[in-house]
């Protein structure tokens, strides 16, 4: 699979994203939109994307989005941003739309990517996860 296209998703709903959640709202500059975007891409794509969605599956992938994204924005937003409730509300509103589109992203790559699907196969058996034996208590004392 093609890491460009992947990329290329990533960055363009990370760009609409910082600038829903931190030009409208608060006002940053289009520097630090196009920063964080470009951060928060490499970052999610590369952790996230890479390593923990083929190998924890798709909702959790999401969730461990929503919180490297909040991370993110918190860090970086602290050195960046000036104001402690602007860097809160953007951290929040960011992962919140962050985590909203990599649902979609995540789909694409589970469609278009043979590893993933691989490895999503080749987990343990689902029904078997709960199987257990059951059986009549037999005591050799007790007779009928």
């Amino acid at each position: 699979m093609s890491h460009l296209p992947v990329l290329l998703m990533k960055f363009i709903s990370s760009v609409l994203i910082f600038t829903i959640a931190l030009d409208l709202f608060f006002e940053a500059s289009f520097v630090d939109i196009l920063s964080f975007s470009l951060l928060l891409t490499v970052f999610s794509y590369f952790i996230g994307d890479q390593i923990l969605l083929p190998r924890i599956g798709n909702a959790n992938a999401i969730i461990s989005d929503f919180f490297l994204a909040y991370v993110t924005v918190w860090i970086f937003g602290s050195i960046l941003l000036h104001s402690y409730l602007q860097i809160a509300w953007g951290s929040i509103i960011t992962a919140s739309f962050v985590a909203v589109s990599e649902l979609f992203v995540h789909r694409y790559m589970l469609r278009r990517s043979p590893i993933a699907q691989e490895t999503q196969r080749s987990a343990f058996n689902e029904r078997l996860a709960y199987g257990m034996e059951m059986a009549e208590e037999q005591n050799p004392r007790d007779k009928k």
